[in-house]
């Protein structure tokens, strides 16, 4: 086994399309971010973490760079699901010419797509991650020199459940019955049950919750997980906060709003030597001064970064549920998530320069 491979010879199609082409808007978007991404180093990172076609038995696998690409594609044209992933690869041009795959050749299988997310590690993803922003950094742009952390509720794939049904369920699924379906086989499908309830503005919620960081002078989200929607976003500071460090250069502030505020995160920025840009608020002990009052307003102008990312992930990714019935899938899409909106947003900014 090893990977696909494709002649570079020009093809009839080729030519008669080429001329279309140069007034493809799509094909535009993908030749800017061309222009400012390594592909290079993703790929050779890729090789590093997967493993399929590195075997010389079997048949030749799809080289994983164009997976990863064609799952980037995923995010930044809105489609939905990975079958019509394959229908839009093998609709159109644009597509393919990014892909480096043949207009005369199918796109892989939709389910090729879902088997490359499973075989990818999220430490891959990190490491994928990392590299495009040490990149940017590379090219004078600001990746973490001060941070806003926030956190939003997401709504499960499946339908909600009681805790009691809850709690059965997942007894079920401990016992070897509970891995078969109803023929014996083992389960391909399964419900959500990694989510669970929270209340949010006297609202119950049932699902998952995402913790983002964002560069506050760029745009750029820094790190992402997901956790179950009753977790306090407070635990998450820590954590956010050593997932931004791509690069060398400390991170030198960290801004947060209300539900961050405490003791705990008070000390590991301290401790950290990085400045405190958690909002405040009263405690049972004492209100809040004026001085802090302003300070919160001060500090809002600059955290409203993560929430912009948010509503953009929100809007043009449907964000707001679960593509997938577990946490570690959905971990996997947040980060493929962070990739395509970094590539993108670096893609602007330096070509803007």
């Amino acid at each position: 086994m090893g990977y696909k491979k494709w002649g570079k010879e020009i093809s009839f199609a080729d030519l008669a399309f080429s001329k279309s082409l140069e007034h493809n808007r799509s094909l535009k978007m993908m030749d800017r971010i061309n222009r400012v991404v390594k592909w290079r180093n993703i790929e050779a990172l890729l090789r590093e973490y997967y493993e399929v076609g590195t075997s010389k038995e079997g048949a030749d696998a799809y080289p994983p760079l164009m997976l990863l690409k064609a799952l980037l594609l995923q995010k930044w044209f809105r489609i939905p699901s990975d079958p019509e992933l394959e229908n839009q690869i093998n609709d159109r041009i644009s597509f393919k010419k990014f892909l480096s795959l043949p207009l005369d050749k199918p796109s892989p299988d939709h389910s090729t797509f879902s088997r490359f997310r499973s075989r990818l590690s999220k430490e891959a993803m990190i490491k994928l991650n990392d590299e495009v922003l040490q990149e940017f950094a590379k090219r004078g742009l600001s990746i973490n020199e001060g941070i806003a952390v926030d956190a939003r509720l997401v709504k499960s794939a499946s339908k909600p459940l009681s805790n009691d049904e809850l709690k059965r369920l997942k007894e079920k699924r401990d016992t070897p019955d509970g891995k078969l379906d109803k023929n014996g086989n083992v389960l391909k499908f399964s419900r959500d049950l990694e989510s669970d309830w929270t209340v949010k503005n006297d609202e119950p919620h049932y699902g998952l919750k995402e913790h983002a960081s964002v560069d506050v002078n760029n745009g750029f989200v820094l790190a992402t997980t997901m956790t179950s929607a009753s977790v306090h976003d407070t635990n998450y500071l820590p954590y956010l906060t050593l997932g931004s460090c791509h690069t060398e250069d400390p991170i030198k502030k960290v801004y947060a709003d209300k539900g961050y505020y405490g003791e705990p995160n008070r000390s590991f920025l301290h401790l950290n030597e990085i400045a405190d840009g958690i909002m405040r608020k009263d405690t049972i002990g004492a209100k809040i001064t004026q001085i802090e009052i302003e300070r919160n307003k001060k500090i809002s102008k600059k955290r409203y970064i993560v929430e912009q990312y948010f509503g953009l992930s929100h809007l043009y990714d449907g964000a707001y549920r679960a593509r997938f019935t577990t946490i570690m899938k959905n971990i996997w899409d947040g980060m493929c998530r962070q990739m395509a909106f970094n590539m993108f947003r670096g893609s602007k900014l330096l070509t803007a320069t």
